[in-house]
């Protein structure tokens, strides 16, 4: 499916990034694999997880190298796309599984919980995009131009929706969401489609959390199950979906709808304070519910 296919997986050296990377290297292609091997909480480094990915991914069939460093530093994802494109000449599909924790209530959270996360997820995510993006328009505006779609996959998260104690990783992941619809409309021109991927599965995240309080366990949510909706979207059969926010979990896989408008109420000369008090509840908003707290996805 992804033979001669050269795919970058960021935060590969675990938990679910490993899967995919492993899956993507069983479907025959070439896996770059970058971590920082930091652990849950951002702290320490270390080469081993994503040479062991590599390792794991030739053994299923496929190539790549590992690649060390922070994902959400612009120098180093520009060291990291060079090193590709010299090792390989191309560069096909990246999905970016980098993340780290910092759970914690509004009012306990302090300023580096905040930011680490928010740099880690959604600036990384960013740093990532920039120079693949920068690179893949330079493709397509060659004489031979792309000689297939490229794909970017992003990563969110339920929490995306609210999610009690995860204020920074919520806002990070609602920001990967804004940022894969944009991406896509800017990149759509140049054959780049972009995506999002809203997983659930069992990861180091989820084996963290004492084993009474865990929601499922691997044998309910496999990561290799999602790894392999990460495998269609990388591959030429996904060609054609763009700025879309896909599902994947257990024995389950799905597409969720994006923002939309729900109803509009006019007033000829404007409204009123008065006038929103009296029909906001009674016109505009009959019949649908006022009270998001008990969504989940």
């Amino acid at each position: 499916m992804l033979n001669d296919a050269v795919i970058i997986v960021a935060g590969g050296g675990n938990g679910l990034g490993e899967a995919v990377a492993i899956e993507l290297g069983r479907s025959g292609a070439t896996v770059i694999v970058n971590d920082l091997g930091s652990d849950v909480r951002g702290e320490g480094e270390s080469k081993e997880p994503a040479d062991e990915t590599v390792t794991a991914v030739k053994d299923a069939g496929g190539d790549g190298m590992s690649h060390f460093g922070d994902v959400s530093s612009l120098e180093y994802t520009e060291s990291l796309i060079e090193d590709t494109l010299d090792e390989y000449g191309r560069i096909d599909g990246a999905v970016n599984f980098a993340g780290i924790l910092r759970d914690k209530l509004s009012w306990e959270m302090s300023a580096d919980d905040w930011d680490d996360v928010i740099r880690v997820h959604l600036r990384g995510h960013f740093a990532l995009l920039r120079p693949l993006a920068s690179h893949w328009r330079q493709r397509a505006k060659d004489e031979d131009g792309l000689d297939r779609q490229r794909s970017f996959l992003c990563i969110s998260s339920r929490s995306a929706f609210g999610n009690p104690g995860q204020l920074n990783y919520s806002a990070a992941k609602a920001g990967v969401l804004g940022m894969t619809r944009t991406a896509a409309r800017e990149l759509k021109r140049y054959d780049v489609r972009v995506n999002a991927l809203v997983p659930t599965a069992y990861t180091r995240m989820i084996d963290e959390i004492p084993e009474e309080k865990r929601p499922f366990t691997r044998e309910e949510m496999p990561p290799e199950n999602v790894a392999k909706m990460v495998t269609y979207l990388m591959s030429n059969d996904a060609e054609g979906i763009n700025g879309c926010t896909v599902r994947a979990a257990g024995d389950t896989i799905g597409l969720v709808s994006d923002p939309e408008l729900r109803r509009i109420g006019v007033s000829p000369d404007g409204w009123d304070t008065d006038e929103i008090a009296e029909k906001f509840r009674s016109s505009i908003a009959n019949g649908i519910s006022l009270d998001r707290t008990e969504q989940t996805l």
